[in-house]
């Protein structure tokens, strides 16, 4: 990546912590050196496991495009069960890449135009001693695997600095797990 800039659509239900996710992601990539970051969260009515998307734009240089993105480069699903209720995969980019936290395979989603990643997310957190249903900080190492422009470090320390105070072991731990146990093409 040079100059272009990564556009990455985040689909997840309401608690699951998609705007939080993309809030760290962001902060980590801003102190990666992508100085353009735009982040803008998109959902309904505000309630607990309604579906939540969230549009985060990171580039080497100024972003001027504030609009929610059409055509995205990657698409990280937070609960695999949202595949069927969205079509998360819209305006995607041939070649880009679909990041799922399901307890499938990854190919059980083969036949798409795009490269997959898959992790269970859900089940690698509980193991880092989340709650059931905490995947905001899991799914990072996923992206991380999936889509590395920036060093895992980067995205633990920004992890660590949000939960300072609330368990940041232990979701820096589910996301350094999710890396290490994430499948790609």
């Amino acid at each position: 990546m040079q100059n272009e800039t990564v556009e990455i659509r985040w689909h997840g239900r309401g608690g699951q912590g998609a705007i939080t996710a993309a809030k760290i992601f962001a902060q980590a990539a801003f102190e990666s050196g992508f100085p353009g970051v735009v982040m803008a969260p998109s959902f309904g009515t505000e309630r607990r496991g309604a579906p939540v998307e969230v549009s985060l734009k990171i580039s080497k240089t100024k972003i001027n495009d504030l609009c929610p993105i059409q055509h995205p480069d990657v698409v990280v699903v937070l609960d695999d069960s949202i595949l069927r209720e969205v079509n998360v995969t819209a305006g995607m980019k041939p070649g880009g890449i679909l990041v799922i936290n399901t307890p499938k395979g990854r190919a059980a989603y083969d036949g798409n135009h795009v490269r997959v990643a898959t992790a269970d997310v859900t089940h690698l957190a509980e193991q880092a001693g989340l709650k059931r249903g905490i995947v905001n900080t899991g799914i990072i190492g996923a992206l991380a695997k999936a889509l590395p422009i920036m060093p895992l470090s980067k995205l633990l320390e920004a992890i660590e600095v949000e939960f300072k105070g609330k368990r940041a072991a232990a979701n820096a731990e589910a996301a350094r797990m999710t890396y290490a146990h994430t499948t790609t093409e």
